[in-house]
């Protein structure tokens, strides 16, 4: 394994990152602590998850993963060891069901104190915004279109004191944010700079995959000058980039037949595209999978690549990607079918 210092921090994190978002729902708890099992025996020492998590979101369902994850450090008493993130749902129609309070002080304490709770631990490593609580485009959505009514900078400050408060009672280490634009992300910077007092943001968990590269235009060269690492999540573009669904194939239990909702990877243009980095992966011995996950690693701005899987024999495969070297020949085709089919997935 290949481990990097969360930017800032002399925490050490795995190179690969375990993702949980399936447990709960298309995996069973049994199923998601063999996969946490085989992911430390193979060196991964970095757990994401959220209080959403199982998705879909879910009324019934929201926050199983962290009580499976919980449960998991309570038989293994291994807590210290691993590197655990979560994060805070967003004022959001997928999750008026948990709050409709978005990042109030009281919504924050609240959410911090659950996953606690439920995760049986007492802190978390990595605390994260999943998304942001104004308006703007995130989730695949293309453009912006302004609101001049959405004054959302100006509870900025109140958030990362919040924050700043659990720090320092010592229930959260450090914080991220997800899902979020070149200006959000440095609001966020500016401010604690502004305010030495206030926690400075060291990640963001963003998509970022061979068919949405979208991080690259304005958001590296933040992640370069300022400091704050990429969490790449849906680097398969959930498992397009596998192959699977190639051909028009639909496979049973697979996560668009079980969720045909879930388009955003899988338009005409981002099917052409994926058949073209297929191609090319199999004229130079590589699965799709392990070619798409190496790519991400490679990448300058990525502290940890996160990856999810339904079965153990997918879950090998994407972690033995980190042994997985690109040529130079393989990474300039990899732009030159880019450069034919830019972010077709955004």
């Amino acid at each position: 394994m290949i481990y990097n210092n969360l930017p800032n921090t002399t925490i050490e994190v795995s190179k690969i990152c375990l993702g949980s978002m399936t447990w709960g729902n298309q995996n069973t708890e049994e199923e998601g602590h063999e996969q946490m099992n085989y992911a430390v025996d193979q060196g991964i020492n970095f757990i994401d998850t959220a209080e959403l998590y199982p998705i879909p979101a879910h009324p019934d369902r929201h926050s199983v993963t962290e009580k499976i994850i919980g449960n998991w450090f309570k038989k293994n008493g291994n807590r210290e060891n691993v590197v655990l993130a979560s994060k805070i749902a967003g004022k959001a129609e997928m999750s008026k069901f948990i709050r409709t309070t978005g990042f109030s002080r009281t919504s924050i304490i609240e959410a911090v104190e659950g996953s606690l709770e439920r995760l049986q631990t007492d802190y978390i490593d990595l605390y994260q915004l999943h998304w942001p609580e104004r308006n703007t485009n995130y989730f695949g959505k293309r453009g912006y279109v302004h609101d001049i009514s959405d004054h959302w900078e100006d509870n900025i400050h109140q958030v990362l004191e919040t924050l700043r408060d659990l720090i320092r009672e010592g229930k959260i280490r450090h914080i991220g944010i997800s899902n979020e634009t070149p200006w959000g992300t440095m609001r966020f910077l500016e401010e604690s700079k502004v305010h030495a007092t206030l926690p400075r943001t060291i990640t963001v968990q963003n998509a970022y995959c061979l068919t949405n590269r979208l991080y690259e235009v304005g958001m590296a060269e933040i992640s370069a000058r300022e400091q704050i690492g990429l969490l790449a999540y849906s680097p398969l573009g959930f498992g397009v980039l596998s192959g699977k669904y190639l051909g028009d194939r639909l496979p049973q239990d697979s996560r668009l037949a079980l969720f045909p909702q879930y388009k955003r990877y899988s338009g005409t243009t981002a099917m052409e595209a994926t058949q073209k980095y297929y191609e090319l992966a199999q004229a130079n011995n590589l699965s799709l999978a392990q070619m798409s996950l190496a790519f991400v690693n490679t990448r300058h701005f990525v502290t940890s690549t996160i990856i999810g899987a339904t079965t153990m024999k997918q879950l090998k495969e994407n972690i033995g990607s980190i042994d997985v070297e690109l040529s130079d020949e393989v990474l300039s085709e990899i732009e030159n079918i880019h450069n034919l089919y830019p972010n077709p997935a955004p």
